[in-house]
């Protein structure tokens, strides 16, 4: 997988085979490589609010359609894996593009049965990769197109916080179906680079569960799978 210094990784358009969560990370993560990002936006109405630019990937691992539509509808993700589950709320506002086509592949059902490929403990946990489960791929996958939203100034990957990886020379916030989450308090030394999806509301042990599995920069120590990733309108 292509790494970059500390920082989260999607190397999924380098052709290296490898998803990088592009951006430079800087020397005061100089122990690890890994992922992460976070967002602003505009006021979800639960209506269509404008179309979405998405652009196809040919031999990205997915064969997903364009997500054609923003959909601003508040909305959280029940993350159902085999280490116990967590809850995900989309940030609508900041992310109307990212989270559109991030709750269009939850609907689908592109991540169901995927593994979190990586885990850098004290710092992220990622997957959403179809090549996910594969050794030998890991990292590569993407869902056969790409999407790119700004992340709004300010943006601070704090623990919790859940973001899109893109490879080393794609452009900030451009996303394919690779997320992360932070898990330690690392990511604030991310730039602002990585496409904003939301925080995790519900379940944070289920994700330290998962980050103490890490064992460096690299697959757990056991095959954590996403069970179900499941959309349901946030609570009033």
């Amino acid at each position: 997988m292509a790494e970059a210094p500390p920082q989260p990784q999607d190397s999924r358009h380098s052709r290296t085979g490898a998803l990088v969560f592009g951006g430079a990370m800087l020397a005061i993560l100089a122990i690890v490589v890994a992922v992460i990002a976070l967002g602003g936006g505009e006021e979800g109405t639960g209506e269509e609010a404008t179309a979405l630019v998405c652009e196809p990937v040919e031999g990205d691992g997915g064969t997903e359609p364009c997500p054609t539509e923003i959909v601003t509808e508040p909305a959280n993700v029940t993350v159902a894996t085999s280490e116990g589950d967590f809850e995900i709320a989309l940030d609508v506002e900041a992310s109307p593009a990212t989270t559109t086509s991030f709750r269009t592949l939850v609907e689908s059902g592109f991540y169901d049965g995927l593994n979190f490929h990586r885990v850098v403990p004290d710092f992220v946990i990622q997957g959403g990769d179809p090549y996910g489960n594969d050794p030998q791929r890991a990292g590569s996958g993407g869902p056969g197109y790409y999407v790119d939203e700004e992340v709004p100034e300010g943006t601070v990957y704090e623990p919790g916080t859940v973001a899109m990886a893109k490879t080393g020379t794609d452009p900030a916030g451009r996303s394919g179906s690779q997320f992360f989450v932070i898990s330690g308090a690392g990511g604030q030394q991310l730039p602002p680079e990585f496409a904003y999806v939301g925080m995790v509301s519900s379940g944070m042990e289920t994700v330290d569960a998962i980050d103490a599995l890490g064992r460096g920069d690299g697959p757990p120590s056991r095959p954590v799978t996403i069970e179900s990733m499941t959309l349901a309108p946030a609570s009033a």
